[in-house]
């Protein structure tokens, strides 16, 4: 299916995020992505776009659209910029690309996320970045200037270290040692803390424990901040594109597969023994895997720092 790019405003940049997560506010300047990662969680997004723009969407009907049909707000970064210049905004940290990758490859041609970097610079916003794209790097200068003003985290995501099996889940991504060698160069050249997103793990084929632990040893390696790991769940249209394609790819796993997932939410028996085992593998790993705990310590830090300046301003 031939991809198609749409150019369409926002009213307001940031939604508040209804979710329990060390963030309030989510960022996407982008609707539909690229990458066509098979477990995506996010293919219900067009349906709430459809309703709002349905000159641009009334004839897609399959889920491909949502891989194929990309939204573009090019007045994403004016419009942060009017919503962090509000008296009532509290600075609040900014999660960027937790429905959409900012750093697909359109972004190459429009570069907002250097507009919405720069308003983040502006005001000395706090913000967490995830992606799966090197494109990232492109943006290092406005990272590390960012990151030495208040709280940033870069995040990446990583199903599997496997080329095959990644090539397979996330045939448009960047590969995952690329994605590792990111948080390596942001570690080193920035104040940024990283993060390696290790989710979702997929029943039968990325949960051994050889898996588990070549993850872990690589995030050791590279030195990052934490590692999160989740298991996959599939609500809504996920579950039917997963399933579906389980069954064409990997039809051996097809029917343990199935039967794991009753609902969206995957086995309680399953998820108990995952994290027993991540727990047991993490043990012999100098990785932290609070990620709250993070976020409050460098919080912590900036704070102090910006006391500081303010102090030093009146000390005659």
């Amino acid at each position: 299916m031939k991809q198609e790019y749409k150019e369409i405003t926002c009213k307001s940049a940031c939604t508040k995020t209804k979710r329990s997560m060390p963030y309030k506010w989510d960022l996407n300047i982008y609707r539909g992505c690229e990458h066509q990662c098979k477990y995506c969680y996010a293919l219900y997004s067009h349906k709430y776009l459809e309703s709002k723009y349905k000159e641009l969407a009334s004839n897609e009907a399959n889920s491909n659209k949502f891989f194929n049909n990309i939204y573009i707000k090019t007045n994403v970064a004016e419009e942060l910029d009017k919503q962090l210049s509000k008296p009532s905004w509290k600075n609040e940290i900014i999660a960027i690309g937790t429905v959409t990758d900012s750093y697909q490859s359109i972004e190459r041609k429009y570069e907002i996320m250097r507009d919405v970097l720069e308003v983040l610079i502006k005001h000395k916003n706090p913000a967490i970045i995830s992606t799966k794209s090197d494109l990232i790097l492109r943006d290092l200068d406005l990272i590390e200037e960012l990151s030495n003003l208040n709280f940033v985290n870069i995040a990446v995501s990583i199903t599997s270290l496997d080329w095959n099996i990644q090539m397979d889940l996330e045939p448009n991504a960047t590969f995952s040692e690329e994605r590792l060698r990111v948080l390596e160069i942001v570690r080193q050249e920035t104040n940024a803390s990283t993060g390696l997103h290790f989710m979702p793990i997929i029943p039968y084929l990325t949960d051994s424990y050889e898996h588990i632990e070549n993850m872990f040893k690589s995030a050791e390696e590279i030195n990052v901040h934490t590692l999160l790991a989740g298991p996959l769940n599939l609500y809504g249209k996920t579950r039917g594109v997963f399933l579906n394609f389980i069954k064409n790819d990997y039809p051996e796993l097809y029917p343990d597969i199935l039967a794991m997932y009753q609902n969206g939410r995957v086995s309680r028996d399953y998820s108990r023994e995952l994290f027993n085992k991540i727990n047991k593998i993490r043990k012999n790993y100098n990785v932290d895997t609070n990620y709250i705990k993070v976020i409050k310590e460098k919080l912590v830090d900036y704070s102090e720092i910006e006391n500081r300046k303010q102090s030093t301003l009146f000390d005659y």
